[in-house]
């Protein structure tokens, strides 16, 4: 008997290793705008925001203006640049053994609408999720809405949901909306960040996200 009826995955750092190609296109996009350099590591800190609280962030106090043209700037080199940032090992593996196992399964990302339709499509992965929710549909992250809005769409209550994230934006959301989380360490936050959001456990990869949802559905 599964102990979750929902489970609900971040995309970049979680499903997919975009982590490098999100820093590059931020890097370029601050490049072309000639704004203070950044480095790798101030980047990678902010996925999974929402672009636009992710550019605050990166550059606290700006104008509405540049925190505009700097998000727009990002989206443009994002969307038209050519490489396809591939799905961690396991990933389309355990997506299928969880449908398979009558879970409901959802995305929450703090990427845009086109950006999640763009990779779901490109990745083959449309057709597996219940639901998707997007940072351009809801208040980003750690805001509980995105998580609140899948709840009612497929009739979940938070004790009936896990959410899998690499980054504590994902797992503070989780808090925030009342369901347990599920960290994992390949993408962009350090195990000590994750760790201080207490999940109910930290996992190093996907496969070993399996045999943890295993464990807890024997």
């Amino acid at each position: 008997m599964n102990q979750y009826q929902l489970i609900v995955f971040d995309w970049d750092g979680t499903l997919m290793d975009s982590t490098g190609h999100i820093v590059f296109c931020m890097k370029q996009a601050i490049e072309k705008l000639e704004l203070a350099p950044l480095s790798d590591e101030q980047i990678s800190h902010i996925i999974g925001l929402g672009l636009n609280e992710a550019v605050q962030t990166l550059y606290p106090g700006s104008s509405a203006a540049l925190v505009q043209a700097l998000a727009n700037q990002y989206r443009e080199i994002w969307l038209n640049h050519p490489y396809e940032s591939p799905l961690f090992a396991n990933a389309k593996e355990l997506l299928s053994q969880l449908a398979e196992q009558n879970y409901f399964l959802a995305v929450a990302t703090g990427k845009s609408r086109r950006g999640l339709d763009k990779v779901l499509t490109s990745t083959g992965l449309a057709d597996i999720f219940h639901a998707t929710r997007c940072a351009d549909e809801s208040r980003s992250k750690p805001n509980p809405e995105m998580l609140h809005d899948i709840f009612d769409r497929l009739g979940v209550y938070a004790k009936d949901t896990l959410m899998i994230g690499d980054t504590e934006f994902d797992l503070q959301m989780a808090h925030n909306a009342g369901a347990d989380s599920l960290g994992i360490s390949h993408g962009a936050h350090s195990t000590e960040k994750l760790l201080a959001c207490q999940p109910k456990a930290l996992v190093a990869d996907l496969f070993e996200a399996e045999h943890w949802l295993h464990s807890v559905s024997c």
